[in-house]
């Protein structure tokens, strides 16, 4: 494959929301909460936009990798949902950032930032681009329903971002799609167009816990364990795994499974919870600005969620 990362960048809102702070509302607890999802806070937008965190975040990745923003040939947003329907996230977030190329937003759920290296290595190795900005913006408590204690105690809001260009960094990337719109599901505004008929209410997320949990630990473990073997490498070779956090017992799951030591699996969601497509991009940059992706180091980047999909991808650093 011909991708490298040169940088990474996260943003996270001012906002702290914590376990307690739902439970004023909700009929929930600390421990409850906790308990079943590792996640102690989250943080919810209030005062910012999501464009503002896209900015800061793919900001601060252009910064990291030391590229111009007119190195930039295209700009790459994953995100569910945008403040606009139309124009794009990667078009808006642009004139702050000084860049002036092709942009456009992709949506893979939770997926979407290993779905957006996807189409930055193909863009690179058509010769269409040379460098890429990608970020991973996502409001998911805009569209939880707030009134529902089993799904919107797991959301945050975030940005991730990096920078990607030639090179040999990215070894693989691999995607399974299996198509379950029953377990997680969120649609759009119904509208009010005269000729649609009966008009549907609008709607919330809505999540199969136990079903979303059982797909998540079966795939990544399998996903995980399949791209090892393809390239001739045991689970102790990989110096870390960064999972998107959705829940920490799936974590926990999978690394048992792969019968290796809990910091070759770092985590976040005690902090951010689940923050969809920027879970990956937003722990790979806390790593990066920690200094542990030193020069050599493997990484396995997992992710799993609405489709239902999951996305895998051996990077090299």
């Amino acid at each position: 494959m011909r991708l490298k990362i040169y940088g990474t960048g996260s943003a996270l809102p001012k906002r702290v929301v914590t376990n307690d702070d739902l439970a004023a509302f909700l009929d929930t607890s600390d421990e409850w909460i906790s308990t079943r999802t590792g996640i102690r806070e989250r943080r919810v937008l209030s005062e910012e936009t999501l464009q503002s965190l896209a900015e800061r975040a793919g900001a601060m990745a252009l910064s990291s990798a030391n590229v111009a923003p007119e190195a930039i040939d295209y700009v790459l947003v994953s995100t569910v949902q945008a403040e606009t329907l139309t124009p794009a996230l990667a078009c808006d977030i642009q004139p702050a950032l000084g860049l002036k190329c092709m942009g456009m937003d992709l949506n893979a759920g939770c997926t979407g930032f290993i779905a957006a290296l996807a189409v930055a290595e193909g863009l690179i190795a058509s010769g269409r681009a040379r460098k890429i900005l990608i970020v991973s913006a996502e409001a998911v408590t805009r569209f939880a329903d707030w009134r529902d204690r089993s799904t919107c105690v797991l959301f945050g809001d975030a940005a991730g971002a990096c920078v990607v260009g030639e090179g040999e960094g990215v070894k693989d990337i691999r995607f399974v799609s299996e198509p379950r719109r029953d377990v997680l599901c969120a649609t759009t505004p119904p509208g009010n167009s005269p000729f649609a008929g009966e008009l549907r209410p609008a709607e919330y997320l809505k999540m199969q816990g136990q079903e979303v949990y059982k797909f998540a630990v079966s795939h990544a473990f399998r996903d995980v364990r399949e791209m090892l073997a393809d390239h001739d490498l045991q689970p102790e070779d990989i110096d870390f795994y960064v999972l998107h956090q959705a829940n920490m017992r799936i974590l926990e799951a999978v690394r048992t499974r792969l019968k290796v030591e809990p910091e070759r699996f770092p985590h976040n969601i005690e902090r951010t919870g689940n923050t969809s497509s920027a879970t990956v991009p937003v722990l790979l940059d806390e790593l990066n600005r920690a200094g542990r992706l030193k020069p050599g180091c493997r990484v396995i980047l997992n992710a799993f969620g609405a489709g239902l999909c999951t996305g895998t991808a051996l990077v090299e650093f």
